[in-house]
């Protein structure tokens, strides 16, 4: 959603595209930040919620966190307001993250474990072109006395309400409730000699992929608009691209479980880092719609794939906390990447973003090729994650 309302943001006067002085709160990569930093807090912070209460019950009331938050936000006034209602809702993000890799990981047979990742990737994945095309269709307009951004952002809380009524249907799983009654200290556990490479390779990757990840994904309209196309143009643009998303989980779908995870990480860090510098130097609108829908396809496979891989490497009795500590990384380094993005297209352009994309897609595939176990259809006993 952040990336579909940014114009709208910026249209009503609310924020700044680039950054007037650091951590402006009005400038949009504050606003990006902002989610980022309660992410980082969610996953750092609340783990052991997951942890102690079970995959079910987190899962549940982390969304209905997330949705209130965003509802509230949708009716501030002011950069400060949003900025902070945007942190509050981060939180329930983080939270719910980890908790969906969790619960997926430890229901699934080790022969599909990274086909149901991609598939709850893949629904996931499906509101990014239904935030486009709603931003496409309202951000430009005021209804009501309410600029259109708000009304996206409404209906991005209206998935809490759902939910509630879904989750009777959720079982808890069996792996959570055997392993609950033997609680151990996950940054020992983590950092013992078993896991502690494991973990430090996670680290690294999650530090520098989201400067990759989200460095398109969430400034995409903003970077399409500073290669001069209109406010209009650039949400048509942007939700063409959109639209795209949810193939990357389908592909990762048939592929996850076909060939080997630590393989195909590396591989999609590399071609997206090829596709976002193509993109860069796309100057016709075939050209920027083809290697930006490529650049989108890769993130969403990419996605999918890692996410099932960081799940499966540590074990049940410390899965959220252990997924959540170094995931947070990733949160940590997407709160700094807002202001190094929009300094970056300030001094150097599209093409200084996407350099800065591609080295830190280098350093992703580095790390789990020289670090990373493999995993692909390992049973979970055999990967010391039981």
């Amino acid at each position: 959603m952040s990336a579909y309302i940014a114009l709208g943001l910026i249209g009503e006067g609310l924020f700044a595209a680039t950054q007037p002085s650091p951590f402006a709160l009005n400038a949009f990569g504050t606003f990006v930040a902002a989610g980022f930093a309660g992410m980082f807090a969610g996953t750092l912070l609340f783990g052991w919620v997951s942890d102690h209460f079970g995959r079910r019950t987190t899962f549940t009331y982390s969304l209905l966190w997330y949705a209130a938050a965003t509802l509230i936000m949708a009716f501030a006034h002011s950069a400060a307001a949003i900025d902070f209602w945007r942190f509050v809702a981060g939180i329930g993000i983080g939270v719910q993250i980890i908790t969906i890799d969790a619960y997926i990981t430890e229901i699934a047979p080790k022969e599909r474990r990274g086909f149901w990742i991609a598939f709850s990737q893949f629904i996931g994945y499906l509101a990014i072109p239904c935030a486009a095309l709603l931003a496409y269709l309202l951000v430009p307009h005021t209804y009501f006395g309410l600029a259109g951004w708000r009304y996206v952002a409404m209906a991005g809380s209206l998935g809490g309400v759902a939910v509630w009524f879904l989750r009777a249907g959720l079982p808890e799983t069996s792996r959570w409730v055997a392993a609950r009654e033997r609680p151990s200290n996950a940054l020992r556990t983590i950092f013992s000699r078993a896991y502690a490479r494991r973990t430090v390779m996670l680290v690294i990757f999650n530090l520098v992929q989201t400067i990759g990840f989200y460095g398109f994904a969430s400034w995409i309209p903003v970077l399409l608009a500073s290669e001069g196309l209109t406010f209009a143009k650039s949400l048509q643009y942007a939700f063409v691209i959109a639209i795209v998303n949810p193939i990357g989980p389908i592909v990762a779908m048939a592929a996850a479980d076909r060939w080997e995870r630590k393989v195909q990480i590396p591989v999609l860090a590399l071609a997206i880092a090829a596709a976002g510098l193509l993109f860069a130097r796309a100057r016709v609108p075939a050209a920027m719609l083809f290697t930006g829908g490529s650049v989108a396809l890769l993130n969403a496979w990419f996605s999918s794939i890692f996410h099932s891989y960081q799940a499966e490497l540590f074990p049940t009795r410390v899965r959220a906390r252990a997924i959540g500590f170094v995931y947070s990384w990733s949160r940590l380094s997407a709160v700094f990447a807002g202001f190094i993005i929009s300094a970056i297209l300030r001094a150097y352009g599209t093409a200084g973003v996407f350099a800065a994309i591609a080295a830190a897609m280098v350093v992703a595939a580095a790390a789990v090729a020289t670090l990373g176990p493999r995993s692909t259809n390992v049973p979970l006993e055999a990967l010391g994650a039981e």
